[in-house]
């Protein structure tokens, strides 16, 4: 496995932790802005998939830091409404990282449908970005249903609304990804399924 130092482009406090966790399994010396006395650039994310807006994020930091740089775009898809909020996962109510007022908005939407009109899936691209141009992009997913109420404090975003399939038990008595421990949620989550696919590519002969 390289031993190059890989910073993290995010922002989000959770979200690190998460990526931290995920790579540390696979030896990867991770950073954040600050470990390397940098202020990432906000970016903006105006890609139409997953996949733009993880490039964008990777290609700043990389730009920025001239160090590999790792960023994952993800969110969740649900069928009853087209597959929205999609890409709009983290400003569907309006704001951006508004976790309350997106699950929320989210109940409200899908009022009155029932558990099998509930399908949705969480949805991951993530990416490494080299100085050298170089660029390894994947992607993954987590099949669930939508709750009818919020359930456990872990996790982030739309964790607490989420049932994932893998999960097995009656739809009453499933936990929600939020109800998860940390084991348990990286092994089944979009993004733990991405990031170690990405572990294993930068790991590969490039």
């Amino acid at each position: 496995m390289s031993k190059d130092q890989f910073l993290l482009a995010t922002k989000n406090a959770k979200k690190r932790q998460e990526l931290k966790r995920i790579l540390q399994p696979f030896d990867l010396i991770t950073r954040v802005e600050e470990e390397i006395g940098l202020e990432l650039d906000d970016v903006e994310e105006t890609g139409l998939t997953f996949e733009d807006n993880a490039l964008l994020k990777a290609r700043a930091a990389c730009a920025q830091s001239g160090l590999p740089s790792i960023a994952d775009d993800s969110g969740l898809e649900v069928d009853a409404l087209g597959g929205a909020p999609g890409v709009f996962s983290a400003r569907f109510a309006g704001q951006h990282g508004k976790d309350d007022l997106n699950n929320q908005k989210l109940l409200e939407e899908l009022a009155g449908l029932p558990n099998e009109k509930r399908t949705a899936r969480f949805v991951c691209a993530a990416c490494c970005v080299y100085p050298d141009g170089r660029e390894r992009l994947v992607g993954a997913t987590c099949e669930g249903k939508i709750a009818f109420e919020q359930k456990g404090s872990g996790g982030f975003g739309y964790d607490s609304l989420f049932l994932p399939d893998e999960i097995e038990g009656p739809i009453s008595n499933k936990p929600t990804m939020a109800q998860l421990d940390d084991l348990e949620k990286d092994k089944i989550s979009h993004r733990g399924k991405a990031l170690r696919l990405l572990a294993q590519k930068i790991g590969e002969k490039l």
